[in-house]
């Protein structure tokens, strides 16, 4: 028969939702997040013994004296091995999923035990449900609603749904028939029948399926650990990955006691609400015998007022408390903003994440890690749910997954490579030198090959090239974990057994056991990869300053296995403390890694000091006038920027109204002003050129490429060419010179401003029209648009400029430290163009705020504009 092919089409349904219900799965995650936010805030806002406390009156109301001090004695337990807050998130997700699913389930079941189309219908849909292996669920969860809390809490709606629909009907179906049958003979209503009839009765077997609900929905929510549900499952996760039997057993035990907790209090609720469980409550309580304390259960009132009492003491101490902590302000670049780190477990993966978190830290940042496969972490960055990860192979490891999501993400650079992918056998395996070794030798590794995660490109690599190249096709492939891998090959290197692992270099691994790496004669590995951090798209742009971190990022081979040692070493839950141990071991490398704009905003000799910084309308001058009113408030000056024409802004330069402006146009341009002020005025020096006037057409006017072409075509351009302000020496050239020299004495010259004449142009080319206008180099307007420079075979505009900086003539002394800085001031046209388009993009009103977003992007920018000692 032939095969149909159900993946391909469940695929192409999934990517049809993804198109078409973007706005439903949208609306789903809001709801299930903010239920889940809004009950772990409750839970997890108490200290730890006061919630314990809470929870325990609430077993001394249900089942007694004794069970309360067991379930506080479990409580304390947990909050020993420091996972209380991971464990009230773990119930959120439970008491979360089991209302919802309760909302949905009973319903359902009440609406099956009155129809029998209704129950044959729902019947085999529950049995898909329930008998879909639990992980499946997770696969469209991360698809739609990416990594997180979402996809666990919806697949555990999900998987515990059935026992609550089928108990639901069950239990109303099992009502003795003639009961209901009087009912109705006495006139009650279908909907009383139910209410005040079958359901009382039913409600032993309908909490049944709620205490089956919470239990599967405990077991599910750990398994939701694996697409990044925060909680217990995490730790459970983590722990199975990494091999790690101590935090393994700890996450378990948690897990253990809140399961024990759950059942029993709800089986002891239905005796509560349930009318037959309260007489057989009532009756055992009147057979008591001995010891009455330990049978006692307080009324709802008194226990009512237990838990109120404990939750006020909890709220004042919230109140009271604070973390008191503090962080100077030269490093506090980051003011709390949460950043989304997403690591593989894989050794150079966490090593490389956990140096970035402690760095993020200290600069300011709330920075959050989570582990997960290749698979979900990948689709996760894609959808934007994690902001960046510093362990992406490329070209080959990760291929797969930069084909697919490498458009939705950003690549910030390797940051070390390359390396290389091998099997590795210990070296007293004699004899298995090359890949080729392996099928003469077969017998020896029982034909299997211990790998890693099924999802990483290695072990893809493996399957699909190196056991067909080296005729391995008849050996087991063992997919496991890089933890599980490694357990395998210390416990076969003890006693001395043959074995044959994936490996990869750079690895602890080689300096721990003495290895072999098998030969690759056919080059069936490939080239080495190179390690890459991979961010979100628009990282970037949200936060330039971590962002050209990341991009400056290096670590060497020894830095990076030496760092990888101590983390192994450290073990489980210490991954952050041997980073700091490491750091210590290599003083200012935080300060390298994460520079802080004005190295901590130190203050320069003349702090304090005012300086009226002056400038005129064009791109340059407004780019270095508001990049050095930020360098100044770093360093303790206090800058006031004023904007006027060249005219009066010379005029007060001259007369010591203003210290400095940027944007002098030495020697063509401003040669009027610098002829009539120049004694009067001081010569900084140049800091960009030369530059170049110039008039300028659109390129879609073919036949225009000179001065010369343009008297051919007046009527085109109506004899008008658009300039800028009437007092710019670059008008005066125009007028005086070009125009004269090529003819063009009857063309109208627009005098205007530069905010005109890019209007214009911007109209002009939207409607491709013919426009004339007057332009300089450099110019953002030639990389947003495609423009012809008109070429000047006379000569006209003259010898291009150079930018100079000016001030009055004073300025040397009266602000000795700024001088110095400023001769030294340099910007190539590359950082100039980047720097005007980020003002343009801010726009008018923000440049001030745009210039300082594009030195965020330019970490140690004020150190080296202006250094202090």
């Amino acid at each position: 028969m032939p095969r149909f092919d159900f993946g391909s089409k469940v695929e192409s349904l999934i990517d049809w939702l993804q198109t078409h219900l973007t706005w439903l799965f949208d609306a789903i995650s809001a709801v299930l997040t903010n239920c889940f936010d809004g009950v772990n805030a409750v839970l997890g806002a108490p200290e730890p013994l006061l919630m314990g406390g809470i929870l325990a009156v609430v077993t001394f109301w249900l089942r007694g004296l004794l069970p309360a001090l067991l379930a506080m004695l479990g409580f304390m337990i947990i909050d020993s091995v420091e996972l209380w807050d991971n464990a009230m998130m773990t119930l959120s997700m439970v008491l979360v999923c089991a209302v919802i699913t309760l909302i949905i389930a009973v319903p359902v079941g009440i609406w099956a035990s009155r129809s029998k189309a209704v129950s044959t219908t729902v019947r085999p849909v529950l049995d898909f449900m329930q008998t879909m292996p639990a992980m499946i669920y997770l696969l469209p969860g991360v698809v739609f609603f990416g990594v997180g809390v979402t996809p666990g809490l919806l697949a555990t709606v999900i998987f515990s749904m059935p026992p609550a629909v089928r108990m639901t009907e069950l239990g109303i179906r099992q009502v003795d028939s003639e009961l209901v049958e009087a009912a109705e003979a006495f006139g009650t209503t279908p909907g009383n029948t139910l209410r005040r009839v079958q359901l009382p009765l039913a409600l032993p077997t309908i909490m049944a399926g709620v205490n089956q609900v919470i239990m599967l929905a405990l077991s599910m929510v750990v398994i939701a650990g694996m697409a990044g549900a925060s909680g217990l499952g995490e730790d459970v996760y983590n722990a199975v990955t990494r091999v790690e039997i101590g935090a393994g057993f700890e996450a378990g035990l948690a897990v253990v006691i809140l399961a024990m907790y759950l059942d029993r209090m709800t089986a002891a609720l239905n005796q509560r609400v349930s009318p037959l469980g309260r007489r057989a409550l009532a009756k055992a309580a009147a057979m008591a015998s001995g010891w009455k304390l330990v049978h006692y259960r307080p009324n709802t009132a008194v226990a009512g007022v237990g838990i109120i009492v404990l939750a006020l003491v909890a709220g004042g101490m919230n109140m009271a408390g604070g973390d008191g902590t503090s962080q100077a302000g030269g490093t506090n670049v980051g003011k709390g903003k949460q950043i989304k780190m997403g690591y593989i477990p894989w050794d150079e993966g966490i090593a490389s994440s956990y140096l970035w978190k402690e760095v993020l830290e200290q600069r300011g940042y709330k920075p959050t890690l989570q582990q997960l496969d290749p698979g979900p972490m990948f689709t996760a960055l894609s959808k934007g749910d994690l902001d960046f990860q510093t362990d992406t192979w490329l070209p080959t490891t990760h291929e797969q997954y930069w084909k697919k999501y490498g458009k939705k993400l950003e690549d910030f650079g390797q940051w070390y490579g390359p390396t290389s992918l091998e099997l590795s056998v210990p070296s007293y395996v004699k004899g298995v030198k090359s890949l080729d070794d392996l099928k003469a030798n077969e017998d020896k590794f029982g034909k299997k090959i211990i790998g890693i995660e099924a999802s990483s490109g290695e072990m893809g690599i493996l399957k699909d090239k190196i056991v067909k190249e080296y005729g391995l096709s008849d050996w087991k492939i063992v997919s496991s974990s890089t933890a599980s891998m490694l357990s395998e090959l210390d416990r076969s290197y003890k006693s001395k057994k043959p074995i044959v692992t994936t490996l990869w270099s750079p690895h602890w691994a080689y300096s721990k056991y003495d290895m072999t790496k098998l030969k690759d004669p056919k080059g069936a590995w490939g080239k080495g990869d190179k390690i890459h951090t991979v961010a979100r798209k628009g990282f970037s742009n949200d936060d330039p300053r971590v962002a050209s971190w990341l991009k400056n990022f290096k670590m060497n081979e020894k830095d990076l296995t030496e760092l990888e040692g101590m983390i192994t070493d450290a073990g489980k839950g210490k991954e952050q403390d041997a980073v700091k141990k490491w750091l210590k071991k290599h003083p200012g490398l935080v300060d390298k890694m994460a520079p802080v704009s004005g190295g901590g905003n130190a203050k320069g000799k003349d702090a304090g000091k005012a300086v009226n910084l002056g400038y005129f309308p064009w791109d340059e001058a407004i780019a270095t006038t508001y990049l050095w009113e930020n360098i100044l408030e770093d360093r303790g000056y206090k800058p006031k920027v004023q904007q006027l024409d060249p005219g009066p802004l010379y005029t007060a330069l001259s007369k010591g109204d203003m210290d400095v402006q940027f944007d002098a146009w030495l020697p063509t341009t401003h040669k009027q002003y610098m002829d009539k002020y120049g004694d009067k005025l001081t010569d900084v020096g140049k800091w960009y050129g030369p530059t170049s006037l110039e008039l300028s057409v659109p390129s879609y006017m073919k036949d225009v490429k000179s001065l010369d072409d343009l008297k051919k075509h007046k009527g085109e351009f109506k004899g008008k060419i658009i300039g800028i302000e009437a007092s710019a020496g670059e008008m005066g050239i125009l007028k005086d010179k070009v125009v004269k020299e090529y003819g063009l004495e009857d063309w109208k010259i627009v005098s205007s401003s530069t905010a005109s004449m890019m209007s214009e142009l911007d109209r002009s080319i939207k409607k491709k029209e013919p426009v004339v206008v007057t332009l300089w180099t450099p110019h953002w307007a030639y990389a947003k648009y495609d423009l012809t420079k008109l070429k000047d075979p006379k000569g006209a505009w003259g010898k291009g400029d150079d930018i100079h900086i000016t001030g009055k003539k004073t300025f040397g002394k009266d602000l000795p430290e700024l001088n110095s800085w400023l001769k030294k001031f340099k910007m190539s046209e590359k950082d100039l163009a980047s720097l005007e388009a980020e003002i343009q993009k801010g726009g008018q009103g923000k440049e001030k705020e745009s210039a300082r977003k594009w030195m965020d992007a330019h970490p140690g920018l004020v150190d080296k504009l202006a250094p202090v000692k």
